[in-house]
């Protein structure tokens, strides 16, 4: 294997991840280099503050970082071979004795309805030695399927710490549930905090694959429910295979009147193995009862059930974009979505949805747009409408939409050329990554364009202007 070819995960670390939500591994970088990295990471910090999303250009060492073997195979594996690196990062410097509180991550400010399948993932870097007294991230294993917090203190115990040698990192799906432990020491630790984003979804396996079919893994470490049929319908679509989920199988003898009952429990593990079971049965009348009702809990959750059952829900999925609830309106959105082309005939449906009055629906579109593609020409003049929509989120959503698309939304390039001037950060990144993956030669100039335009010294500081 040559020195940069990806270090592919394997069928049990995919397992792994996949039951609970995380993986802790280590690059072998020299000491010397980590030292190094922390003199550069000190010196900004101290002189400059926290240089946020201009981490990497101020302290370059990290590109190095970002290119290790164990780190890109990790990517590779979870994400698939063209996933994005994020315009947003943050070093998260932690000196006290107070631990964080748990939380899940925002998508940049704003809530959306969350991907059991990994679209997103995160690394966490810590660039020295982490004791468990230095506070390194708590981990909550198996939550990140979970909106709400279901553990409490007595499930303290089963926290995960991404603690050991300076080069460990906690891979972890998106929307897991983590904190920052209290640093006892009162020494700077580091955690540098990468985001990144899936940009196909998958055709085969992406990682060192050698079983075809799904079984758990040696240990699970989620205390809180098994979820075989949604681990099982996870696998097979990073394994590229998709709308198979009636053929998983299943030890739940419940019957369906159970089962709707079960998708209105409070304990949201419960109910989540009860949407997953309800589509593995292929109940979908059931379902779509749930996705209309007034407890927003239960409508989501049946959102879930529905965003893995056969295209055979697709006609009534569209039907349901008229409701005059606007809840329903948004879960039924992600469920399109999730079914990707299969959903083609919704996007003129989706499309008028443009217009709706709530943002909230306007960007469950943008989302579902970029997942479904097709047909192409609807999908991307529906993104160069977000682009120019009046809320921010809509439009930062608009350029990761089409960076989905690839060459196929070349069309969008003069819109995004427009929204590389945007007032919002996030809108002129994220019309750069379009550009980017666009990859045609009229994007590429005008990417080029704004990228010297834009063009920022790492070594130009306040104390250093001019010279060397």
């Amino acid at each position: 294997m040559e020195a940069n070819t990806p270090l592919l995960l394997t069928d049990e670390q995919m397992r792994k991840f996949i039951t609970d939500g995380f993986l802790i591994l280590t690059t072998d970088f020299s000491e010397d280099f980590h030292h190094k990295l922390m003199e550069s990471l000190n010196h900004v910090y101290e002189e400059e503050g926290n240089p946020g999303n201009n981490l990497l250009p101020r302290v370059p060492e990290l590109q190095r970082v970002f290119e290790h073997p164990v780190i890109t195979g990790a990517l590779t594996s979870v994400l698939g071979p063209n996933y994005m690196l994020h315009a947003h990062r943050h070093g998260h410097f932690n000196a006290v004795s107070n631990p964080g509180g748990w939380h899940k991550d925002s998508y940049w400010g704003y809530e959306r309805m969350r991907n059991h399948h990994p679209w997103w993932a995160m690394i966490m870097y810590f660039p020295q030695d982490t004791p468990v007294e230095l506070g390194p991230t708590g981990i909550m294993p198996g939550t990140q399927n979970y909106e709400s917090r279901v553990f409490n203190a007595d499930e303290m115990e089963t926290e995960a710490l991404a603690s050991g040698n300076a080069g460990t990192f906690a891979l972890i799906h998106y929307d897991i549930w983590h904190r920052s432990t209290p640093n006892l020491l009162g020494q700077p630790r580091y955690m540098l905090k990468f985001e990144f984003m899936r940009t196909t979804a998958p055709e085969a396996p992406s990682w060192n694959n050698d079983e075809a079919a799904w079984r758990k893994p040696q240990t699970v470490n989620s205390p809180f429910a098994d979820h075989e049929v949604m681990w099982e319908e996870t696998w097979n679509w990073l394994s590229g295979k998709n709308g198979n989920i009636t053929d998983i199988k299943s030890n739940n003898e419940a019957s369906v009147k159970e089962l709707t009952m079960e998708l209105q429990d409070q304990f949201e593990p419960i109910a989540l193995n009860a949407a997953y079971e309800l589509a593995r049965r292929g109940k979908h009348e059931d379902l779509f009862d749930a996705i209309q009702s007034e407890n927003v809990k239960e409508s989501r959750l049946a959102a879930y059930g529905l965003s893995v059952s056969s295209k055979e829900v697709i006609p009534g999925l569209i039907e349901n974009l008229e409701s005059r609830r606007v809840e329903t309106v948004i879960h039924t959105i992600f469920a399109l979505g999730e079914q990707r082309e299969q959903a083609k005939e919704a996007v003129s449906a989706l499309n008028k949805l443009l217009k709706h009055p709530s943002e909230k629906v306007r960007r469950a579109v943008v989302e579902a747009l970029g997942m479904i593609q097709q047909p192409t020409d609807d999908v991307v003049e529906g993104l160069c409408h977000c682009l120019k929509d009046e809320d921010v989120q809509v439009r930062f959503m608009a350029g990761l939409s089409l960076s989905r698309l690839g060459a196929s939304a070349e069309k969008a390039v003069p819109q995004l050329e427009i929204a590389l001037n945007d007032e919002n950060r996030y809108v002129r990144a994220h019309a750069a990554e379009a550009l980017r993956y666009i990859n045609t030669e009229q994007a590429k100039d005008v990417l080029i364009k704004f990228l010297f335009n834009s063009r920022w010294c790492p070594t130009t500081t306040k104390v250093n202007t001019f010279y060397p």
